[in-house]
């Protein structure tokens, strides 16, 4: 009983978090909307016996992500309302797929009633003697090694992308030079100037 109140009261705080995050005008309240999705579905991880999904949720989306949003969000200026002015005209082809997701999400959750074959609801089994983070490590590690590895080089690679698309050159944008910076000696960074008294000094 507990378990199942706890269930829908995650639940309902994710979807309300969710729809917040995306309704909110504010960025700033939008990225703490998100933050509160990502703590309730924490708690639904740790229902569901994922402890380690759960942490690693909250270490790292909330933690890691979801800050950084939020300094980015505060320290650039960002034109919001330049970013909203597209929302109307794309408004259609989001209620589409948005319709679309939610026959997908009917004919799999009620399959038999449209006379479809529902898939059959499985658990991954338990193994004996080991703890959820080990179960999870052990079939990261093993059957799932080449995935798992893959998905770290399309990870690199967006990460050396977004680094390429930061460094681009752009004009009137200055530099810091670490060579000149390094190269700088005591004779060229240092200049003495006699000022006569009562006169003011030209750099």
């Amino acid at each position: 009983m507990i378990a199942t109140l706890a269930f829908y009261l995650f639940a309902g705080l994710v979807i309300l978090g969710a729809v917040a995050t995306i309704l909110s005008r504010n960025p700033v309240h939008s990225v703490l909307w998100l933050i509160l999705a990502f703590f309730n579905a924490a708690g639904l991880f740790v229902l569901l016996g994922a402890e380690f999904l759960a942490m690693i949720l909250v270490i790292v989306y909330v933690g890691a992500v979801a800050v950084l949003f939020l300094f980015v969000v505060m320290m650039l200026d960002v034109d919001f309302a330049r970013l909203r002015a597209g929302f109307a005209k794309y408004l259609p082809l989001g209620v589409g797929l948005a319709v679309v997701l939610l026959t997908e999400l009917l004919l799999v959750l009620g399959g038999g009633s449209f006379g479809v074959s529902a898939p059959a609801a499985s658990h991954a089994p338990v193994v004996a003697g080991m703890t959820n983070t080990q179960a999870l490590g052990s079939l990261i590690y093993t059957r799932y090694v080449f995935i798992f590895q893959a998905a770290g080089m399309v990870l690199l690679t967006a990460m050396v992308g977004a680094i390429v698309l930061t460094h681009r050159q752009r004009p009137g944008l200055r530099r810091q030079s670490m060579g000149a910076q390094t190269e700088r000696t005591p004779a060229t960074a240092v200049s003495t100037v006699h000022a006569p008294s009562g006169e003011g000094v030209t750099l």
